[in-house]
């Protein structure tokens, strides 16, 4: 089988000769003070830390993924760190001829970034002084850091609110691809939900992810607008079983039991759109929700620990299940307290989206943090940004029909929603429109 985009390849692939050696110096002159402070400190020893702490930073700069292959990076890639997330209308007016234009020039762009060069043919500071750069220049030196790009089109894309088929793509719409229904507790913001296209960048640095959806949106001008966009910090899952589980904002570990990509035969059944099920454009495809998740941080605060772990269903500090065990350990729903009360209880989160409770369903889930600044009541306007691949979206349905029964959904509101439909990868020459338009 060809190696999917989502695996690492060749280090010595990694990073264009220009931008090792900028990112190589940055990374000197930024810790230049970190090892003068460890000589003084430690003589020796001190500089060998800096330099060990130089050749980290070093190594995650120069990380990258191939924005080519079997299937788009940035869905089992091992989560990083930081992610913007863009959705964007077509503009009014906008040609089928626009849309394919749009998504090869993005293509060409998106390959570029993701090997932490700059784009265009002059970039950033090589064209005309008299005339805008190409690149707008925030990410010079910073090298790839990881960066992926993926690509997906909105159910308005094929027909829109009002029922037209503005591309004549109507008949090329996934059956699967709907609008997702209203769950209990949604308060949804129209202007912060949807979309026609949407672009997922994480990266391990946050300069370089809004680089890449500002320089996106820069090329998109005059053809498509952000719709609404979302900054995440602090990643709340793990998709490769190399990383440690992270902690989503109520403190609790997240994402202890989500699908990993070195579990092949599981992710094959669960997130990749097989040929039976089609279009044939979207087979090696998946089908991504996003869910902004307002979570009610200072009520949350003022909850006595065992209650927390009462509603999680999983202890605070290593995230064992209240049945017992460690982290890791299989919940065990059946088993009882002497006083014949169940140890996880039943609307517990773990409980209602465990796979036992919602017909073997697995997601692959690549959530983020945010805290974007307060609301008018002075509380904090925080929450998770939850992101999760599955080859259809009924399943991610089933189980947020599930949670109507959680007990957290008292501190819980869902205020912006999506669907979108990730096409396969592609191959040099080739465009991420291709599949749909041609």
């Amino acid at each position: 089988m060809t190696e999917p985009a989502d695996h690492e390849p060749d280090p010595a692939d990694r990073v264009a000769p220009k931008a090792r050696i900028e990112i190589t110096r940055r990374g000197l002159l930024g810790l230049a003070g970190a090892g003068a402070a460890g000589i003084v400190v430690g003589g020796a020893a001190g500089a060998g830390i800096a330099t060990a702490i130089a050749g980290a930073a070093a190594s995650a700069a120069d990380r990258s993924y191939d924005f080519y292959g079997e299937h788009q990076a940035g869905i089992t890639t091992p989560v990083q760190d930081r992610l913007h997330f863009a959705s964007f209308d077509l503009a009014e007016g906008a040609t089928r001829a626009d849309l394919e234009s749009l998504l090869a020039d993005w293509t060409a762009a998106a390959a570029s970034l993701t090997r932490g060069e700059e784009i265009g043919e002059t970039g950033a500071v090589g064209g005309s002084p008299y005339a805008p750069p190409e690149d707008t220049g925030e990410a010079l030196g910073l090298g790839p850091a990881g960066l992926t790009l993926t690509f997906g089109f909105g159910p308005s894309l094929f027909v829109d609110a009002d029922g037209v088929d503005r591309f004549g793509l109507a008949s090329r719409k996934p059956a699967a691809l709907e609008p997702l229904p209203r769950f209990a507790g949604d308060a949804l913001i129209p202007a912060s939900s949807g979309g026609d296209l949407c672009i997922q960048a994480c990266s391990d640095d946050p300069q370089v992810a809004v680089h890449a959806i500002r320089n996106l949106s820069r090329i998109a001008f005059g053809r498509a607008a952000l719709r609404w966009s979302q900054l995440g910090f602090g990643r709340t899952s793990s998709t490769s079983v190399t990383q440690q589980t992270p902690r989503n904002l109520f403190g609790f570990k997240d994402g202890t039991a989500n699908l990993k990509a070195e579990e092949h035969d599981a992710v094959v059944d669960n997130v990749w759109v097989s040929a039976d099920a089609g279009p044939s454009w979207m087979v090696g495809g998946s089908y991504l929700v996003a869910r902004r998740i307002r979570m009610i941080i200072e009520s949350w605060d003022r909850v006595q620990l065992n209650e927390q772990e009462t509603l999680v269903g999983r202890t605070k500090g290593d995230g064992g299940p209240l049945s017992g065990g460690g982290e890791f350990a299989a919940p065990d729903f059946a088993a009882l307290r002497p006083d014949g009360t169940p140890k996880i209880d039943a609307a517990a989160h773990v409980r209602l989206a465990h796979p036992d409770v919602n017909g073997g369903i697995r997601l692959l889930r690549r959530g983020y943090n945010f805290v974007d600044g307060n609301d008018s009541l002075g509380r904090l306007d925080a929450g998770l940004f939850f992101l999760s691949f599955q080859n259809d979206p009924e399943r991610f349905v089933t189980v947020q029909r599930s949670l109507a029964r959680d007990g957290l959904n008292e501190y819980l509101r869902h205020v912006g929603s999506a669907v979108f439909a990730i096409p396969p990868g592609i191959r040099p020459g080739q465009s991420i429109g291709d599949g749909l338009l041609n």
